[in-house]
């Protein structure tokens, strides 16, 4: 079902001022009263869309898991006709790399430091999804480690790196193309899998 455009319009407004708010004040400190004061919208318009800035950031979050997950049916096309497994990976890091880097404004606030909520939150989302990807190729792959110890290792790995990355202050698309290249050796030599 295809969603009213004056509500896509006021959600994306909602979503919009609540990343540029982050600029400014900690997650935990923005107020559903601070929402829409900043984006000049009543709190009964608020409550018609969401429950609470929880819910907010819910669906924020499920607007760019979505694009993320577009954007790897559109790589599988192009480049894993074969479907094989490693490239399915390899393709589905990529986009959540993607995802992070598109969406950098509200992903450089979430730091452990600057929002824990935000940090635990996304981390255990993308970790939920990459499990489900586990899964799906673990019967491809005959990994050596259940799909939650993958997922937990590449996961925790992947936002480490990116944190270390951003704390040397490396450009961008350099830590983007590092952790890929790291991630595709990973995978392709077999630590995780016992392929022959």
């Amino acid at each position: 079902m295809q969603i009213d455009k004056r509500i896509l319009k006021t959600r994306n407004h909602l979503k919009n001022t609540l990343i540029s708010m982050l600029d400014t004040c900690p997650f935990e400190k923005i107020t559903v009263k601070a929402i829409c004061d900043r984006s000049n919208t009543s709190r009964i318009t608020f409550y018609t869309h969401y429950h609470d800035k929880y819910e907010l950031v819910d669906d924020l979050s499920e607007d760019m898991l979505a694009a993320a997950q577009k954007e790897y049916i559109k790589l599988q096309e192009k480049n894993n006709k074969n479907h094989n497994p490693i490239t399915s990976y390899c393709n589905f890091l990529e986009c959540i790399l993607n995802m992070y880097y598109q969406n950098f404004k509200f992903f450089s606030h979430t730091s452990p430091t600057e929002n824990p909520y935000l940090n635990f939150y996304f981390y255990k989302y993308i970790l939920k999804y990459l499990e489900i990807h586990a899964k799906k190729r673990s019967s491809s792959l005959k990994p050596k480690y259940s799909p939650k110890k993958i997922a937990g290792f590449l996961c925790y790995g992947l936002w480490g790196f990116i944190a270390e990355g951003l704390a040397e202050k490396c450009p961008i698309e350099q830590i983007k193309s590092e952790a890929i290249t790291i991630l595709k050796g990973i995978l392709q030599f077999e630590i995780l899998t016992n392929n022959n």
